[in-house]
């Protein structure tokens, strides 16, 4: 369960492709979750057996030299709008792949780094975003990336609190009209509005389209719920 633990705010709409360089074992981790929440990904790895192994999993897998900006040109990353930079212990090619993709002006960059070091240059370079993978982070990035998490914490068990943007289907309605539990699966915990206080969820609480939700209970089930889907019977 490599990558479920992480903190930072991503802010990718559900409809982004994203571009994972470097698929070993963080990278794979992040892609895989990614493509399971519905993004099209397209994975960069120097290693022909990364790359095999992850040709059938993501939208495509694709051998290259992602320190090379023609080659990289050529595989059109300059039209993706967010990047991770996921290479594992070559610091080398992890920095020069980053300039690479300052130069073709990707708007969101993030990157791994090993070292705060590392991290500091990163950001000096052009990187947006600087992660430092622990145990078991890489799927919580992919949570957090697709915008809809805030904020995810899951147990070992599959249950989970995600802090979320308020779903559509919950706009406008109190959480008695909007049947939530019941049509999700999920209990909504706390509101927290724009410049007020948090409030603890009553069944007359009313949902507005600004409102972040603290959201508890099975992983799956509130990946739905931020989704704006139905609990899958």
């Amino acid at each position: 369960m490599l990558g479920r633990i992480f903190t930072e705010q991503f802010a990718f709409s559900a409809s982004d492709s994203v571009v994972v360089i470097g698929l070993g074992r963080f990278g794979g981790a992040v892609a895989q979750s990614l493509m399971r929440l519905g993004h099209d990904v397209m994975g960069i790895d120097q290693k022909e057996d990364l790359v095999q192994f992850w040709g059938d999993r993501l939208t495509h897998a694709v051998q290259a030299d992602s320190t090379n900006e023609n080659i990289m040109l050529q595989l059109g990353v300059a039209d993706f709008s967010h990047a991770i930079v996921a290479i594992g212990s070559n610091l080398s090619a992890s920095l020069m792949t980053l300039m690479v993709l300052t130069e073709l002006g990707i708007k969101d960059i993030w990157i791994k780094a090993q070292t705060p070091e590392h991290g500091q240059i990163a950001q000096r370079i052009g990187a947006h975003h600087v992660i430092f993978p622990e145990a078991d982070m890489g799927a919580r990035v992919a949570h957090l990336i697709t915008g809809r998490m805030m904020d995810f914490i899951e147990f070992e068990d599959g249950f989970a609190i995600a802090k979320i943007h308020a779903p559509p289907g919950t706009h406008h309605q109190t959480l008695a009209e909007s049947h939530v539990r019941s049509r999700y699966g999920v209990t909504i915990v706390g509101v927290k509005r724009a410049n007020e206080d948090f409030q603890h969820a009553l069944p007359e609480t009313r949902i507005l389209p600004a409102d972040l939700l603290i959201v508890s209970g099975p992983t799956k089930k509130i990946e739905l719920f931020a989704a704006g889907e139905k609990k899958k019977r």
